[in-house]
């Protein structure tokens, strides 16, 4: 397994949605070591990192993560930031993140082992409450 990772600027700021989702391939599973969320607009926010009920249906310009190593090969695990059919709100939330009102305040949250994506599944970020627009970084192991 190799190292990749990838950052996005989030659109999505409106309560009770997902901000963005972390996705996996039909025969690829991925496990997310770290993820750092980073406020760049003054607004008080809190997220939830957890698995949606129902992952988000035809995701509008994914972008596919990056390898760390120059000759790995392309990653497979995508992120989307709007979909046709958003995600669902996660049963439970893995961890919760509450960041003030300030540009640059922000979070790394680390993953250990790894949470696992299992393959046709999803991660999502998603606001607790509205959230200001933030730049949040996956690095993931696939």
């Amino acid at each position: 397994m190799a190292i990749y990772s990838l950052a996005n600027r989030t659109t999505m700021v409106t309560i009770a949605n997902a901000c963005l989702e972390i996705r996996t391939t039909a025969t690829e599973r991925a496990k997310i070591l770290e993820i750092v969320i980073t406020m760049a607009a003054a607004t008080a926010s809190v997220f939830g990192i957890g698995r949606p009920q129902a992952i988000g249906g035809t995701p509008t310009s994914p972008l596919t993560v990056l390898a760390e190593e120059f000759a790995e090969p392309t990653g497979s695990t995508t992120t989307a930031l709007a979909w046709a059919v958003g995600p669902t709100v996660p049963l439970y939330f893995f961890r919760r993140v509450n960041l003030p009102a300030t540009i640059g305040a922000g979070r790394v949250l680390t993953f250990p082992r790894g949470l696992v994506i299992p393959v046709s599944s999803s991660i999502v970020i998603w606001n607790i409450t509205a959230c200001g627009v933030s730049d949040i970084e996956v690095v993931l192991d696939e």
